[in-house]
């Protein structure tokens, strides 16, 4: 297989779960009607964003994996005969909780997990006392599809991450989101921060001589605890090819169910014109281990 369709669901969110969660499900439906044979969903698709504040209650919003959503999920993914990127607030154990994605087979099984390993804690952002940092590395997930090298949100902003999912035989890297802007920033600082973010993903695609898909939120989700404006989500979901040419970008502020094909044979052909790995001087990385070089 080396045309594949993939479904990017882009959708606005509200504290309704079963709504969201019919929402995506209409969502998957529709990208599978058109063709779609990888479906992809956004970071924390079935809730809020609800990492604005701290808050000990939204704890009680995390599941178990195996667990509701996965059965739920599975059973559309078999229906549709579709591999399914989903991401779910996971329980892992009593005050071991993680932000992860889970890879749906076309049979309903569940192919693999990749738990966030990147946790931000900035200003309405603050994942830090949400999650647990992710212990299983950077492993592709095998489905029938291909090897998927799956990461969440800020890992895109990670070079290291790519890279190591593009060493382990990943064959496309695919971003789960949910960012977008705080309410007092300028107009010039928003454009800013959503060129670099789509900027260093297209480079992560350059770099490794793969297919990226990021799929982002939409949509303005208001700050329960109200100490700041809330979050407007950029949406603006996009797949660059290999040479980080931008094959698509969604609306800012729509929610969309789009197929976009991507060639995964043009990986082969531009590592030969491009031979980035080759060229790689694996003797003189030591300093990347370290946290600064004095």
């Amino acid at each position: 297989m080396t045309q594949l369709k993939i479904g990017l669901v882009q959708q606005a969110n509200t504290d309704n779960r079963p709504a969201n969660v019919k929402k995506s499900i209409a969502g998957i439906r529709e990208c599978a009607e058109k063709g779609a044979q990888l479906v992809i969903l956004q970071e924390l698709h079935t809730g809020v964003y609800f990492c604005q504040a701290e808050d000990t209650r939204k704890f009680e919003l995390a599941e178990p994996i195996p667990g509701p959503s996965t059965t739920e999920f599975g059973e559309v993914a078999r229906e549709l005969s579709i591999v399914l990127v989903t991401s779910l607030f996971e329980r892992r154990a009593p005050g071991i909780y993680h932000n992860t994605a889970v890879v749906l087979e076309r049979d309903g099984s569940i192919a693999g997990q990749y738990r966030k390993m990147h946790i931000p804690d900035d200003p309405a952002y603050y994942e830090k006392f949400y999650f647990t940092p992710g212990d299983r590395g950077f492993q592709p997930i095998d489905t029938s599809v291909g090897r998927l090298g799956v990461l969440v949100c800020w890992d895109q902003w990670y070079p290291e991450a790519a890279r190591l999912m593009a060493l382990s035989g990943a064959e496309l890297l695919i971003y789960p989101t949910a960012i977008g802007y705080e309410s007092t920033d300028p107009q010039e600082e928003k454009d800013r921060q959503f060129g670099a973010w789509q900027t260093i993903q297209r480079g992560h695609a350059v770099a490794n001589g793969l297919p990226v898909v990021a799929v982002n939120r939409t949509g303005y989700e208001p700050d329960w605890s109200e100490v700041t404006g809330g979050i407007q989500f950029w949406g603006q979901s996009f797949v660059a090819g290999p040479q980080g040419e931008l094959l698509y970008q969604a609306p800012a502020d729509e929610e969309v169910n789009v197929v976009v094909e991507i060639d995964k044979q043009r990986t082969e052909e531009v590592r030969r014109i491009w031979p980035f790995f080759r060229d790689r001087r694996i003797d003189a990385y030591e300093g990347l281990l370290k946290r600064y070089i004095d």
